[in-house]
């Protein structure tokens, strides 16, 4: 049986040692975009409870750690059965939202993706955001001051185009709900996925941004509406349900 570790080095920095399975790809035999989203959340979270900032540890505090954008730059899609090594970081923090980097390597150090994201504190009890200068004073961890520069395109808000069209329409399902009865975060990788046209399924893509806004909840329709941008690669997508938008997403070819 294969052994994978996950570690902290001397700079705090964690790494979670893994490999791509057959379940989690796509018919091309590639990671998919929902499980590149599980995967890096989830060694973030790993990161945050191996420091003592578990999920129940920080509910025991009234707050919860909420990811909130993302950015990745694909310079090779890890694949079926390829063995990968994912680094992750916390960087210098934002007033309103956390910082963190990513790195995804193959075992012998090529660089597959690379990422950023924004994650923001939540009070769970009054449902709102929090300055993260409130973290802190809980003291339940050294806040850094590392600021890197990174090669993939900055988490923000995205424009879209004003004359998008209906891609996709679906019923968020209970199958999409993870262990707190939220849609999982991953998902909205999946639902970008297959709001997709046909002719788009096989492209390798070199960007993919998400940003999260309001959950789509159980029983909700999500439509997706969406526009190609061929002069600039490039195609932009939104999930909005009866409460508004739901997610915002581009991706580059």
């Amino acid at each position: 049986m294969n052994k994978y570790t996950q570690y902290h080095d001397e700079t705090t920095a964690f790494h979670n040692e893994t490999m791509i399975y057959f379940s989690q790809c796509t018919p091309n035999k590639v990671l998919s975009l929902g499980e590149l989203l599980r995967l890096t959340s989830d060694t973030a979270v790993e990161d945050f409870a191996e420091r003592n900032m578990s999920r129940e540890q920080l509910a025991e505090k009234g707050v919860a750690i909420l990811v909130s954008r993302v950015s990745f730059r694909i310079h090779r899609i890890p694949q079926e059965n390829e063995k990968i090594i994912i680094h992750t970081h916390e960087e210098k923090s934002e007033p309103l939202q956390f910082v963190r980097a990513y790195d995804i390597n193959s075992q012998d150090g090529e660089k597959l993706v690379s990422g950023i994201s924004s994650w923001l504190l939540v009070d769970v009890n009054a449902h709102r955001i929090m300055p993260i200068k409130k973290f802190d004073e809980m003291k339940m961890r050294e806040p850094t001051t590392l600021t890197n520069e990174h090669d993939c395109l900055p988490y923000g808000k995205i424009k879209l185009p004003e004359d998008l069209s209906l891609f996709d329409e679906r019923v968020i399902k209970y199958s999409d709900l993870d262990s707190n009865g939220h849609t999982t975060n991953s998902r909205y990788g999946s639902f970008v996925a297959d709001a997709l046209p046909p002719e788009f399924r096989n492209i390798s893509f070199k960007d993919f941004r998400l940003n999260y806004a309001k959950e789509a909840m159980l029983g909700e329709k999500l439509s997706v509406f969406g526009k190609i941008d061929n002069e600039q690669k490039k195609i932009s997508l939104v999930g909005k349900t009866e409460q508004g938008v739901s997610f915002e997403a581009e991706l580059f070819w």
